[in-house]
């Protein structure tokens, strides 16, 4: 049984190649605590668009990297070790079968790269 979380993961394909991505818009559009969509996709990665605020839960991608960049607000990113710090302009890359968890503890926006099998909630 595949378990339920309170996240809007939205995984089509918004937009097209040759289409313009407006980053402010779906910010100001956007009324969730937790929302990540599929902006556009590269060659088998996709990039993702995330607009959080909270915590995600424990979890791990074990045939995936995961690379976040934060675009406005803080990410922490927390491994089974130690914390993470993003910043706006800083990224992060999470090798494939890390356990990690994300945090923002106020309204964060980043973007996140990935391949377009990834299962955001994990493995």
């Amino acid at each position: 049984m595949e378990n339920e979380y309170p996240y809007v993961t939205k995984l089509d394909v918004r937009f097209d190649h040759l289409q313009k991505i407006d980053i402010n818009q779906l910010v100001s559009e956007c009324t969730d605590k937790w929302y990540n969509e599929t902006l556009t996709q590269v060659n088998d990665s996709v990039i993702r668009v995330g607009i959080i605020e909270g915590e995600y839960h424990w979890h791990k991608h074990d045939n995936d990297d995961e690379f976040f960049y934060v675009i406005d607000g803080q990410l922490l990113i927390d491994l089974e070790d130690r914390t993470i710090e993003l910043n706006p302009r800083e990224g992060f890359t999470i090798s494939k079968g890390v356990l990690h968890r994300t945090r923002a503890p106020k309204k964060t926006v980043m973007l996140m790269v990935e391949t377009k099998e990834i299962i955001p909630t994990g493995d």
